[in-house]
C-alpha cells in the first residue's frame, strides 16, 4: 500500500517537476540578471532599491519589472520605469538578454546612453520597443544603427538637442516615434526608414523650424501627427489631405500662416484637429467638421462667418474658436452631442443662438463671452443639466436673468458680467449648490440681494458690483464659509453690515453704497483679508485700531467718508487711502509712541493670562498622554527637542508664525536656546478630512528622508483630532516674509532671487519625480507662504505631507496661485503646481505679492505691453545685464502661466532650463 502511494504521488508530481525543468532560464540570462541586481543596488542604495527584499538567487521571472516567455525559458520584457536609476552603467549589460523584445527605462534620472548599448542592443533581432522617456538625457540623438525590428521608439521628455537627420534612417520597421519635449532644432525629420511604415509621429515641444514638409505625405500609414509647440512656419500643404488614415493632427502653437486647407475635410478618418495659437487667416472651410469630434482653431486670425454646417455633425463634441475675428451669427443648427462650445473673444453678433438647448444633455462648457450678442438669455439653457461653466460676459444681452438657470444643478461657474441685464436676481439661484464663481456685475439689476443667496456655501468668488441693488446685505451671508472674494461696490445698499465670512481673503468691496455709522467691529474677524474697500459711503467716527491688526491686509481704502479723529499707525506694507475725510488727523511721532506703549502693555497682560490657562490645560490633560514619534535617528535632535516644552509653548499666541483655516505654525525655543518649528493640523475641520491616518503617518516617515529643498519633518505627535509635526526652524521665515516684509533698504538681490527660483524647481522636481514613492507627491498648494527659507538663497517647500494624506480633489490652493483649469478639473495636478511656481517667479521678478490691490499678479502682468515696466526696479535698475536676465526669466514664468496645462513645462524641464540660464548668466 505504501509503495503504491509513493508511486502514485510520483506520477501526480511528475508534471510539476517537468514544468520546473522547462521553466529554467539559461545560465547566461541568470548571470545577466544577477549582475543587473548588483549594479542597480549600488546605484540606488538599499532604501529606494525596488528589489529590496527580493532574493538575488530567486527566479528573475518573478522580479518586479521582468516578464518572461510563456514557458519561462527566456526574458522578453524589462520595465525599469520609476526605478530611481541615475547611472547608465546597466544599459550595455541588459543587452546581453538576446531574447529581449521590449525595454522600458522611463521616468528615471539617466543623463546619457552609452555607445555600448547602441552597438549591443542593435544586434538583438527581436527588439521591438525602446522607451527612454522622462529621463535627463543630454546631447544629440544617438544614431540607432541596427535595430532592424524596432517598431516603437520613445525618447520624449528629455533634454536632447541638435538636429534629427539620419540617426533614424536605418529603422526600417519603425511605426511609432516620440521625441516630444526635447530641445531638437532644424527641420522636421523625414528620414525614418526606407519603407515608410511610420504610423505615429510625435515631435511636440521642441525647436523644429522651417516650413511644413510635404515629404510627410509619403508616410501613407500615419494615423497621428503632433508637431505642436515648435517654430514651424509657412502654410499647411494641401497634399496633407492625401493621408487617408490620419486620425489626429495637432499643429498648435507654431508660426503657421495661410488658410486652413479644404483638403482636410476629405480625410474620413480625421477625428481630432488642433491648430490653435498660429497665424491662420481666411475663412473656415465648409465641411471641415464632417468627421471630427474635436476642433480647436482658437487664437488665430480667422475671419468671416462660422459655416452653417460647422456645429451640426453627429460626432462633434468639442469646438474652440476663441479669439479670432469671426463675425455674424452663431449657427442655429447645433447638434446635441456637443460637450464644449467656446466662441468667445470674436465679433459675433445677432441674438443669442436659437438652438433648442433643451436637448443639450452633454453640454458642459458654454463660452460666448466678449462678443456683441444681443437679445435675451434663452430660458431653455436651464435644461442643460450638465453645464459646469456658462460664460456670457461682455456682450449686449438684455432682459432678466431667466429663473430657469436655477435648475442647472451641476453649474460651478456663472459669468454674466458687463451686459445690459435688468430686473431682480432670481431667488432660485440659491438652488445652484455646486456654484463656486458667480459674477453678474456691471449690469442694471435692481431690487435687493435675495437672502437665499446665503445658501450657496461653495461660493469662492461673488461679484454683484456696478448694479442698482438696494436694501440690506442678507444677515446670513456669513454662511458662505468658502468665500474668498465679495464685490458689492457701486450699488445702493445700506443698513447695518452683517458679520462677513471668515474665509474672505482676496477682497471685500462695499464702496459706492449708502452705508453709515461707525466701521463695524465685526470686520476685525477677517484676519486673512488682503483688500478692504469702504470708500464713498457715509461711515463716521474714528478709524478703529483693529484695522491695524488685520495681518493679511495689504490695501485699505477709506476715502470719501465722514471719518474723524487720529489716524492709527499701519504697517509699511499696507497701502492706506484716507482722502476725502476732512476731520481726520495724522498722529504726531510722540503720539505714535504712546499708542504703541499702551498696546504693548495691554497685549502683554492678555497674552500672560491666556498662556497661563493654556499651559495648565495642556500640562494636565495632554502632556503625558500623547505618543511622540521620531522620524530622525539624529541624537542631537532627540536631546534638544523636549515634548513638554513644545506642547506648552504652542499655547502662547506670541509663538504663532502664521496661521490659516487648515493649520498653524509655531516658533518654539527649546531650553538649549535653539528654535524649532511646529505645525498643528486640526483634522476635524470640514475642509480637511483625513482619508487615512496610516497613509498620513507612513507619508511622514517617507518624507522624513527628503532633506534638500523640502521641509523634512523630524518628529510628530498624533492625537484624536490633531497632529503636531516638528521641523527645523527656517531662519529667514517664509519667502513671503523675505520678499514682501522687507524695507526698501534691505532688498533681496537678483542672484539670490534666481537661486530661489532654481531651488523651488529642484524641490518640485524631486516631489513630482516620485523618487521615494510609487507615485509623485503633488503639494496641495505652492505659494510664497508655503516656501520656507533656510538661507537667503535656499528655499524649502513646505506642507508637502498634506498631499500624502488628503485627497487631491480637496483643492486648497492659495489665492492668486490658482490655475484656470481648476474651475473645471477640481483636483490638484502637477501642471497646477507649475502654474503656482510661475506666479512665485513673477513675485521674485516684480517684488509684488500674488494678490496686489485686489488683482491677481498673473492678470496684472498681462495688461502691460512693455514687460520691462513690471520688473522690480530696485533690482532691475542695477545693471543692463541684470535687466536682460530678468526679462528672460519673465518669459519662462509666463510659459508656466499658460492657459492650457499641457503647454506648461514640467518641473524637470523647467529646472534644466533654469540651470542652463544660470550657466549663461554666470550665477
Amino acid at each position: 500500500m505504501t509503495a503504491k502511494y509513493v508511486y502514485l504521488s510520483s506520477i501526480l508530481y511528475l508534471p510539476f517537476f517537468f514544468h520546473l525543468v522547462l521553466s529554467q532560464l539559461t545560465q547566461n540570462q541568470i548571470n545577466t540578471m544577477t549582475r543587473l541586481y548588483e549594479i542597480l543596488q549600488n546605484d540606488i542604495g538599499n532604501y529606494s532599491f525596488v528589489w529590496h527584499g527580493t532574493d538575488k538567487s530567486s527566479d528573475p521571472c518573478s522580479w518586479k519589472g521582468i516578464s518572461c516567455s510563456p514557458s519561462y525559458s527566456s526574458i522578453t520584457k524589462v520595465s525599469f520605469s520609476r526605478f530611481s536609476i541615475f547611472s547608465s552603467e546597466f544599459l550595455p549589460v541588459i543587452c546581453q538578454l538576446d531574447t529581449l523584445e521590449s525595454l522600458n527605462v522611463s521616468q528615471n534620472h539617466l543623463s546619457s546612453i552609452p555607445n555600448g548599448f547602441i552597438t549591443s542592443c542593435g544586434k538583438i533581432r527581436g527588439l521591438k520597443s525602446l522607451s527612454f522617456n522622462w529621463n535627463r538625457l543630454e546631447g544629440s540623438l544617438p544614431a540607432f544603427t541596427g535595430f532592424q525590428k524596432l517598431e516603437f521608439l520613445d525618447m520624449s521628455r528629455n533634454n536632447l538637442n541638435g538636429k534629427v537627420d539620419l540617426q533614424l534612417s536605418g529603422l526600417n520597421s519603425l511605426k511609432s516615434l516620440n521625441l516630444t519635449e526635447n530641445q531638437f532644432s532644424g527641420s522636421v525629420p523625414t528620414s525614418l526608414g526606407k519603407f515608410n511604415l511610420l504610423e505615429e509621429l510625435q515631435l511636440s515641444a521642441n525647436h523644429f523650424q522651417g516650413e511644413f514638409s510635404t515629404q510627410i505625405v509619403n508616410f501613407g500609414n500615419l494615423t497621428l501627427i503632433d508637431l505642436s509647440f515648435n517654430n514651424l512656419s509657412g502654410v499647411i500643404p494641401d497634399r496633407l489631405g492625401e493621408l487617408s488614415k490620419l486620425q489626429v493632427l495637432n499643429l498648435s502653437a507654431n508660426k503657421l500662416s495661410g488658410t486652413i486647407p479644404q483638403s482636410l475635410r476629405n480625410i474620413k478618418t480625421l477625428t481630432d484637429f488642433d491648430a490653435n495659437q498660429n497665424g491662420f487667416v481666411g475663412i473656415i472651410p465648409i465641411g471641415l467638421t464632417k468627421n471630427l469630434w474635436n476642433l480647436d482653431l482658437s487664437f488665430n486670425n480667422l475671419n468671416g462667418t462660422i459655416p452653417q454646417d460647422l456645429l451640426s455633425p453627429l460626432n462633434l463634441q468639442f469646438v474652440d474658436l476663441t479669439s479670432n475675428n469671426l463675425e455674424g451669427i452663431v449657427p442655429p443648427n447645433i447638434l446635441v452631442n456637443l460637450i464644449r462650445l467656446s466662441l468667445g473673444q470674436n465679433a459675433l453678433n445677432g441674438s443669442f443662438p436659437s438652438a433648442s438647448f433643451g436637448s443639450f444633455q452633454s453640454l458642459t462648457y458654454l463660452e460666448l463671452d466678449n462678443n456683441q450678442l444681443s437679445g435675451s438669455i434663452p430660458s431653455e439653457l436651464g435644461k442643460c443639466q450638465n453645464l459646469a461653466l456658462m460664460n456670457l460676459a461682455q456682450n449686449k444681452l438684455s432682459g432678466p436673468i431667466p429663473v430657469e438657470l436655477g435648475n442647472i444643478s451641476n453649474l460651478q461657474v456663472l459669468s454674466l458680467q458687463s451686459n445690459n441685464l435688468a430686473g431682480e436676481i432670481p431667488s432660485n439661484v440659491s438652488q445652484l449648490n455646486r456654484l463656486q464663481r458667480l459674477n453678474i456685475s456691471w449690469n442694471s439689476l435692481t431690487g435687493s440681494m435675495p437672502r437665499s443667496l446665503s445658501s450657496l456655501t461653495n461660493l469662492t468668488n461673488f461679484s454683484l458690483e456696478g448694479n442698482k441693488l438696494s436694501g440690506r446685505i442678507p444677515i446670513d451671508i456669513s454662511n458662505l464659509n468658502q468665500l474668498l472674494e465679495l464685490q458689492l461696490g457701486g450699488n445702493q445698499l445700506g443698513g447695518p453690515i452683517p458679520e462677513m465670512p471668515l474665509s474672505l481673503q482676496i477682497a471685500l468691496n462695499l464702496s459706492h453704497n449708502h452705508f453709515q455709522g461707525p466701521i463695524p467691529v465685526s470686520l476685525s474677524r477677517l484676519t486673512s483679508l488682503e483688500v478692504l474697500d469702504l470708500s464713498y459711503n457715509s461711515f463716521s467716527g474714528q478709524i478703529p485700531d483693529f484695522l491695524t491688526k488685520m495681518r493679511g491686509l495689504t490695501r485699505l481704502v477709506l476715502s470719501n467718508n465722514q471719518l474723524s479723529g487720529v489716524v492709527p499707525s499701519f504697517g509699511s506694507f499696507v497701502s492706506v487711502d484716507i482722502s476725502g475725510n476732512r476731520d481726520l488727523i495724522n498722529p504726531s511721532p510722540v503720539a505714535k509712541k504712546r499708542i504703541s506703549l499702551v498696546l504693548v502693555v495691554v497685549c502683554s497682560v492678555c497674552f500672560g493670562i491666556m498662556a497661563s490657562i493654556c499651559i495648565q490645560y495642556f500640562v494636565l490633560k495632554h502632556l503625558y498622554r500623547t505618543e511622540f514619534c521620531w522620524l530622525t535617528d539624529d541624537r542631537l535632535y532627540k536631546s534638544r527637542i523636549k515634548q513638554s516644552k513644545a506642547m506648552t509653548a504652542i499655547c502662547r499666541p506670541v509663538n504663532i508664525m502664521r496661521s490659516n483655516e487648515l493649520y498653524t505654525y509655531y516658533r518654539v525655543m527649546m531650553s538649549c536656546g535653539v528654535y524649532y518649528c511646529i505645525k498643528k493640523i486640526t483634522r476635524r475641520k470640514k475642509s480637511f478630512i483625513l482619508h487615512s491616518l496610516e497613509r498620513f503617518e507612513q507619508g511622514l516617515v517617507n518624507i522624513g528622508h527628503l532633506s534638500n529643498y523640502t521641509m523634512a519633518p523630524l518628529a510628530y505627535v498624533v492625537e484624536s483630532d490633531t497632529t503636531y509635526i516638528f521641523y527645523e526652524y527656517p531662519q529667514h521665515g517664509t519667502l513671503f516674509d523675505l520678499l514682501h516684509g522687507r524695507s526698501d533698504d534691505n532688498v533681496l538681490d537678483w542672484k539670490s532671487r534666481f537661486a530661489i527660483a532654481v531651488g523651488i524647481c529642484r524641490g518640485l522636481d524631486i516631489l513630482h519625480g516620485g523618487s521615494l514613492f510609487s507615485d509623485p507627491i503633488i503639494p496641495l498648494h505652492v505659494s510664497t507662504s508655503s516656501i520656507f527659507m533656510e538661507h537667503l538663497d535656499q528655499p524649502l517647500i513646505g506642507d508637502i505631507e498634506l498631499g500624502r494624506a488628503f485627497s487631491s480633489s480637496q483643492i486648497t490652493v492659495a489665492v492668486g496661485y490658482v490655475p484656470p483649469e481648476y474651475a473645471y478639473v477640481m483636483r490638484v495636478t502637477e501642471a497646477g503646481n507649475m502654474y503656482s511656481c510661475g506666479v512665485i517667479m513673477l513675485e521674485l521678478l516684480t517684488g509684488k505679492p500674488a494678490i496686489s490691490e485686489g488683482t491677481e499678479l498673473a492678470k496684472w502682468i498681462i495688461q502691460h505691453e512693455d514687460l520691462g515696466e513690471v520688473l522690480d526696479s530696485r533690482v532691475s535698475g542695477n545693471s543692463v545685464q541684470v535687466h536682460q536676465q530678468m526679462l528672460l526669466l519673465l518669459e519662462i514664468a509666463l510659459q508656466c502661466l499658460s492657459v492650457s496645462p499641457s503647454e506648461r513645462p514640467d518641473a524637470t524641464e523647467l529646472l534644466e532650463t533654469l540651470l542652463s540660464l544660470g550657466q549663461q548668466f554666470g550665477i
